[in-house]
């Protein structure tokens, strides 16, 4: 499958809503934050049409009490992920696509993707570059998703390093939780 690259589009605010309203409900306050992650939730940001979502817990076990709600509502746990960082989860053949990263909050993967996420808010002029990459990747690699997230890593850590400083800087702390 070709990857795609579309431009930003703030439908994409409005499809992580209406989803994070019906795993907040599913979840209750076992999800203790449930925020818009990734190049969708950045505004101007070209992205795949993906919506990546965190959710925030204290633990993932017993990991029940996440797979039978998420099940329930129609997402998959994918077992087969090797991030152990995270619990990982994806829509159901008849569901929009979605990815559902399921995190320990406070640790070091949860903060990372919030700061990135703020960063690049915060700092437009950073987009330019960041969406050149993607097009090149995709040009370059078409259809292979390791290559494509292999050739961004190099960007995303000089990202990073710099929203570490930014952070430092300013005091930042993730903000309220998205739903």
């Amino acid at each position: 499958m070709t990857i795609e690259i579309a431009d930003w589009s703030p439908l994409w605010s409005e499809k992580f809503q209406a989803k994070a309203v019906d795993i907040r409900r599913a979840l209750g306050n076992v999800a203790l934050r449930i925020d818009h992650i990734g190049s969708t939730a950045i505004a101007g940001m070209a992205a795949k049409p993906v919506i990546d979502m965190q959710i925030s817990v204290a633990g993932f076990e017993p990991f029940e009490r996440l797979l039978m709600p998420l099940n329930a509502i129609g997402y998959v746990w994918r077992h087969d992920n090797p991030d152990r960082a995270k619990r990982y989860f994806r829509e159901s053949p008849d569901q929009e696509r979605m990815h559902i990263h399921i995190r320990r909050s406070g640790s070091w993967h949860e903060q990372w993707a919030l700061l990135f996420r703020d960063y690049m808010r915060a700092h437009a002029a950073e987009h330019p570059a960041y969406i050149a990459l993607k097009h090149a990747l995709v040009a370059a690699h078409g259809g292979d998703r390791k290559a494509y997230t292999d050739g961004k890593a190099d960007h995303l850590w000089a990202v990073i390093r710099r929203a570490d400083r930014w952070a430092a800087e300013t005091g930042w702390a993730p903000a309220q939780s998205d739903a």
